[in-house]
């Protein structure tokens, strides 16, 4: 990655599709499984789900199959980005659960993948075998709130941390629960500016 050799990030950790992915810096290790079939199942039926569903106005939805283990479906580009979301859920959640799979909702999209794996999860597990004694998060969709959520238990244990939400417009249900809210990556950039200068 564009990571590696970089000072001052040699213990990064990348982790990619909810913990699924690593990328680790001190080993250059990559952990990258490969391609699930219950989500190639999905993928060669969704085309027709949309086209069954036209009427609802979901043809114009966009399918993005990421790396075999997740496929998402987003509705931003749809006549009525709301309606059709709302329209997409019952059926993609019948799809996905006939594959052993589960529907991961997000701001215009809806996201099929594994079931057993958040980014609560995964932050955890990082937390522990890192040894850390404190966390910030910054998330800023829905697919965040279980980070969110494993922050807290991470509290409740008495690890530090703060929850930090990138925008707030569209996601409200994170910045109701974040203790501090950005302007969006610039913002959290900013802030972690700020930390690193203080802490330096």
């Amino acid at each position: 990655g564009g990571f590696a050799g970089v000072p001052g990030l040699e213990r990064l950790v990348v982790l990619g599709q909810y913990g699924v992915e690593r990328w680790d810096a001190a080993t250059g290790e990559v952990r990258a499984p490969g391609a699930d079939p219950g989500v190639a199942a999905v993928c060669a039926e969704l085309p027709a789900l949309l086209e069954r569903l036209a009427c609802l106005g979901v043809a114009s939805a966009h399918i993005e199959e990421k790396g075999g283990r997740a496929v998402a479906v987003h509705t931003r580009r749809t006549p009525d980005p709301e309606e059709a979301l709302d329209a997409l859920q019952a059926p993609l959640a019948e799809l996905a659960g006939r594959h052993g799979l589960i529907v991961e909702p997000g701001r215009m999209v809806l996201e099929v993948r594994q079931p057993g794996m958040d980014k609560g999860v995964a932050l955890t597990a990082h937390v522990r075998e890192s040894g850390a004694s404190a966390v910030l998060y910054a998330g800023d969709d829905l697919g965040d709130l279980a980070a969110f959520d494993g922050v807290e238990r991470l509290r409740a244990e008495g690890i530090p941390g703060v929850l930090v939400c990138s925008g707030s417009t569209e996601v409200t249900e994170l910045a109701a629960r974040a203790d501090l809210v950005v302007d969006g990556p610039a913002g959290v950039v900013e802030l972690l500016g700020a930390l690193a200068g203080v802490w330096g």
